[in-house]
């Protein structure tokens, strides 16, 4: 091992570090690069970082190198994040000037001198307008592009004439939701609202199909909303990329609702806005236009009104002299029809008065006549009813005796004749009744040879029993 020939690994690090210096130094190169593992160090105002370059047609990683940046370079970072409200954060396409720097102990690595916001734009740009593109061409139906206007079946709907029922999707946690209810419910007007909230993450990319589970949730419910609001507050560029997912921007345009935005940015249009109904720059002013929206139907109503006292005005003024024209003609025609009719009045007053007299005076000698007749005819009726009474006293005195006569006499027969058909009589005659087990008998079937019998006769009674029983001819009672 001696003999060998070898060197440091320091002594070899420092041969590739004057040859990168040699190389590099005095050089800067534009590089277009993707930002990941990406980190800041708030202390030292430091940013670590790799640089990548993926192949376009899959996943591959083409290339791969470390980067950071300080001093000089992190106030490039600042500068680019406030031009374009981008943060340097992992997964952005930059366009970055860059020094290439070999450390014997961090190894090669990229170094920032610049970066150009305008090519981050640039990419962002051309990503919406792909999807802009691809929203237009893919949705005819209901998405369509009129000069630089986005035509929607959304925002060709009609707002209600008053917004109170509203659905708004928001993060739990945002403050621009909280300046919408604040503004809506505490307006100077005393408007009513009916709010429900549909929470929901309202940032990062990856968070779109959750963001779109939420819209599709306000559609299921059936509810009558009057409007679907979506708020978030500020951020930088790429916490609103959200709103440029392809899916959300064409559920906005078809939603059978309208869809009013208060996303929170100052700068530019999310696809979301352009698809939606209405767009306002911030919660707060989406809050103000839905209270201004109701307040203009409000003064409509109170303008009306108005309208109609000033019209109502109008009218009685136009035709009070009308009116007051009519009222004198009306009393002016009554006066003389009055005056005309006086004298014919008088005399039919006359007339009246002398035929009631008249037929007053008639019908009172009738009624003293009547009158008359009814105090003496009562009398005449009473005397003649009496003389009947006295009259018929004397019939009942006169026949009574000869009709009691009469009447003992017919009461003397029928005793007569009682007598004679009497059971005692009929026993004197010599005649008997023969009773058969003490029941008295006239059917000579009933008796029985042998058996007892009584024989009753005038003051006798007779057992006797049956020997010997024969028809009779009765020859003994031919008279």
């Amino acid at each position: 091992m001696s003999g060998m020939n070898y060197i440091r690994l320091s002594e070899l690090n420092g041969k590739i570090n004057e040859t990168i210096k040699a190389s590099f130094s005095t050089v800067s190169f534009w590089v277009i690069a993707d930002i990941t593992n990406h980190t800041y160090r708030a202390q030292k105002n430091s940013h670590s970082f790799e640089l990548i370059e993926k192949d376009p047609d899959s996943t591959a990683l083409l290339a791969r190198i470390s980067g950071k940046a300080w001093g000089d370079g992190s106030m490039k970072i600042a500068r680019f994040e406030k031009i374009t409200g981008q943060k340097f954060t992992d997964n952005i396409n930059v366009l970055i000037n860059v020094s290439v720097q070999y450390h014997a102990v961090f190894g090669l690595q990229l170094n920032i001198n610049d970066i150009d916001p305008n090519f981050t734009l640039g990419v962002l740009e051309q990503q919406r307008q792909a999807t802009l593109e691809k929203l237009v061409t893919a949705n005819p139906g209901f998405i369509n592009k009129s000069g630089d206007r986005y035509i929607t079946r959304n925002n060709q709907l009609k707002l209600n004439a008053v917004i109170q029922k509203i659905a708004v999707i928001s993060s739990a946690t945002s403050a621009g939701s909280e300046d919408f209810r604040h503004t809506l419910l505490n307006n100077q007007f005393g408007y009513q609202f009916f709010i429900d909230d549909y929470f929901t993450a309202v940032q990062g990319e990856s968070n779109a199909d959750q963001f779109l589970a939420r819209i599709i949730a306000v559609f299921n419910s059936q509810k009558p909303y009057d409007a679907v609001v979506i708020t978030r507050g500020g951020g930088a560029q790429t916490d609103f990329l959200i709103f440029d997912n392809y899916k959300i921007g064409r559920a906005v345009a078809k939603f059978p609702i309208p869809v009013i935005t208060g996303i929170g940015h100052q700068k530019n249009e999310s696809i979301t806005d352009l698809m939606a109904h209405t767009q306002t720059k911030t919660p707060t002013q989406a809050a103000e236009f839905i209270i201004a929206h109701n307040r203009k139907y409000e003064e409509a109503l109170l303008h009306f009104q108005k309208n109609i006292a000033i019209k109502s005005q109008q009218l009685f003024s136009l035709h009070f002299q009308s009116l007051s024209l009519l009222r004198s003609m009306v009393v002016n025609n009554a006066r003389d029809i009055l005056t005309k009719n006086k004298d014919c009045l008088v005399e039919i007053n006359q007339a009246t008065i002398n035929i009631s007299k008249s037929i007053i005076f008639k019908h009172k000698s009738a009624l003293l006549t009547i009158s008359s007749q009814m105090l003496s005819k009562p009398k005449i009726i009473l005397y003649n009813r009496l003389n009947d009474i006295q009259h018929v006293v004397g019939n009942i005195k006169t026949f009574k005796t000869q009709y009691l006569k009469n009447k003992n006499g017919y009461l003397g027969h029928f005793s007569a004749v009682i007598k004679m058909m009497s059971p005692d009589n009929i026993l004197n005659k010599g005649f008997a009744i023969v009773k058969r087990n003490n029941k008295i008998t006239s059917n000579p079937d009933d008796v029985v040879v042998g058996e007892d019998i009584d024989i009753i006769l005038s003051h006798t009674q007779i057992k006797s029993t049956v020997k010997q029983k024969s028809k009779y001819d009765g020859s003994d009672f031919n008279l």
